[in-house]
């Protein structure tokens, strides 16, 4: 009898591991520092790694994780897997995340891979806002870095959303010069 308890007991402890994390409770001010990014608490905030200095007034500075102000529609309770931040060619220890990673052609190329746009919806829906509010669509970002990966850079830098001196002159211009006659 004492035999039989072992592999069901086996079988439940397995099978209650493999449960969604949506039966989790995500506290990002409780999570360990090597889960802290690219995680969403259970109330949909997205948690970040943040340095501060000891309160001893030493030079050392300390990590922390800290519930961010961004709110993520549709997904909390998600601790993202080692295999999608290898995958998508993030890193866990970064501090914060700019959209320069999307001039990287190596980063480029691991976040548009199939691996992680297929199997990785959190890190894409994160890099997908930041390229838009660069106004760039992260799928044509990919289309074109599949097609031509030289190309697409120049196509990110083109986009428009860091337009120049020159640019803005230019749309100043057409604000102020009369419409042409008919």
């Amino acid at each position: 009898m004492a035999s039989q308890m072992i592999p069901i007991a086996l079988i439940l402890s397995l099978s209650l591991s493999l449960l969604p994390s949506s039966l989790a409770v995500v506290i990002c001010e409780e999570l360990p520092l090597d889960l802290c990014a690219f995680s969403i608490s259970t109330a949909g905030h997205r948690c970040i790694l943040e340095s501060y200095r000891a309160k001893d007034g030493g030079e050392q500075t300390k990590n922390q994780c800290k519930t961010s102000d961004v709110v993520v529609e549709r997904v909390s309770d998600w601790i993202e897997t080692d295999e999608c931040v290898r995958a998508c060619g993030v890193d866990r220890t970064a501090k914060g995340i700019s959209s320069d990673a999307l001039l990287d052609s190596q980063f480029t190329g691991k976040l548009c891979s199939s691996t992680c746009h297929e199997s990785c919806p959190n890190i894409v829906d994160l890099y997908f806002n930041l390229a838009a509010a660069e106004g760039v669509f992260l799928p044509d970002l990919c289309h074109a870095r599949r097609s031509s990966p030289h190309r697409s850079m120049v196509e990110l830098l083109s986009s428009g959303a860091a337009s120049g001196p020159v640019a803005a002159a230019s749309a100043i211009a057409d604000e102020v010069a009369p419409p042409p006659s008919a």
